[in-house]
């Protein structure tokens, strides 16, 4: 029933800036039914860890590395989460993908690479 499908990763000098989107496709539901969302990433031979959470009622969290350079954000008439990544770093270079709570199910994007060279 629901389909998240990343895009706007790519390659870019460290110190640059990078948004991604993740387009949800929930047949026959709004996207605003859509609870928590968030972006995780997963470096070669590193566990995937959690990078930005937006909850339902609108608070967010971010892993502390990412604090003051990445904003996440929705945007329910588009069906889209974003991910606002600014000053980019080497250390920031690995697959990200969304996440989205909806029915008592976790749903997972195939993930988009993003790749920062120093």
């Amino acid at each position: 029933q629901v389909q998240l499908v990343e895009s706007g990763g790519g390659l870019v000098q460290t110190g640059g800036s990078l948004r991604l989107s993740c387009a949800a496709s929930i047949s026959g539901v709004s996207f605003t039914t859509m609870g928590t969302m968030a972006w995780y990433r997963q470096a070669p031979g590193k566990q995937r860890e959690l990078v930005a959470v937006l909850a339902a009622g609108g608070n967010t969290h971010y892993e502390d590395s990412v604090k003051g350079r990445f904003t996440i954000s929705r945007d329910n008439a588009k069906n889209t989460l974003y991910l606002q990544m600014n000053n980019l770093k080497a250390e920031d270079t690995a697959v990200y993908s969304c996440n989205g709570y909806y029915a008592e199910t976790w749903y997972w994007g195939q993930g988009t690479q993003v790749t920062v060279s120093s």
